[in-house]
């Protein structure tokens, strides 16, 4: 995973990489929230273009960062999931708490 905040945007841009499970989704999450408590971004983008595979454990990744960042006015972004992987944050109604977008960012 490789973060990335832009001040200018007030975006934090968390690549992630690998494999979401309930093992690596807590040590994650550790590292997001530092960083989101630190920068206090607008947007956190999360770029799931790396991830080879996503349990339930992700989709409490996303919410919790949501729970944190409702409060401070910020939002989340997810880019870039396999279709796999955005078929399944769809069917957990992840759209209702995220902007979802498949499309490669440059």
């Amino acid at each position: 995973m490789k973060l990335h905040y832009d001040a200018d945007k007030r975006e934090l841009l968390v690549l992630l990489d690998g494999e979401l499970d309930h093992h690596r989704s807590a040590l994650l999450r550790n590292e997001i929230d530092t960083a989101v408590y630190m920068h206090m971004p607008a947007v956190l983008i999360l770029d799931f273009h790396d991830v080879t595979f996503m349990d339930s454990s992700g989709i409490g990744l996303i919410m919790g960062r949501y729970k944190i960042l409702q409060p401070m006015g910020g939002e989340i972004q997810i880019q870039n999931p396999s279709a796999y992987i955005g078929r399944v944050l769809r069917l957990a109604g992840m759209e209702r708490l995220a902007k979802i977008s498949e499309e490669v960012s440059a």
